[in-house]
């Protein structure tokens, strides 16, 4: 299955599971000509591969409006500039994910020790890991130039993804298979996260 095909598979499980509920959510993946990135405003649900537009590095579409690519594409570009392993970048909106990004302090949530961890490549002689949560602006753009200065530097084991208050979960892959079990990953640990102050708060 080619990448086009496994960006389709996966937005179509993705909305059946409630995480791009709507028209919400953006999916992206790198290829020679620039970013393939799903428009704007449509059902995640029932996309094509013909549906995905083409947006070249100087950001010009080959697509004719009033098509237009997801509104967050700034956001993807910022991943892809610093990040040369990146191939796909998914960026959707799950309840917990909203939830979770209200807890956070400084710009920061710290995640439990959970073994699932492992499957970002956190090893436990890493620093404990920490996602960043930047806050949310009407101007996406702005958004954007934060999560570059973020990505731009470098410090040791970084985890792939980060949370936009209220806004969403954001994470990217080497792969569109990699970065799907990324939102599988944090997923997970978002809902241990919730379940477990449920527990310990009755």
């Amino acid at each position: 299955m080619n990448s086009e095909n496994e960006l389709i598979t996966h937005a179509r499980m993705m909305y059946d599971r409630g995480w791009m509920a709507g028209t919400s959510g953006n999916l992206s993946i790198r290829s020679p000509e620039g970013i393939r990135i799903t428009p704007s405003g449509r059902d995640k649900g029932t996309l094509r591969t013909g549906d995905l537009l083409l947006v070249r590095e100087r950001g010009e579409t080959g697509h004719i409006l009033p098509v237009r690519p997801s509104a967050e594409l700034s956001l993807h570009q910022a991943i892809y500039r610093n990040r040369a392993g990146a191939g796909a970048v998914y960026h959707v909106h799950t309840v917990e994910s909203n939830i979770l990004s209200e807890w956070a302090t400084s710009g920061k949530l710290c995640l439990p020790l959970l073994e699932m961890l492992k499957g970002f490549g956190w090893k436990p002689e890493d620093p404990d890991p920490v996602l960043p949560v930047f806050s949310n602006h009407p101007d996406v753009g702005a958004i954007a130039r934060e999560v570059d200065q973020l990505l731009s530097r470098e410090s040791g084991f970084r985890l792939p993804g980060f949370l936009i208050r209220l806004h969403g979960l954001t994470v990217w892959g080497n792969s569109p298979e990699e970065a799907f079990k990324h939102v599988e990953l944090f997923d997970f640990i978002f809902r241990y996260m919730l379940q477990s102050r449920f527990l310990s708060s009755r």
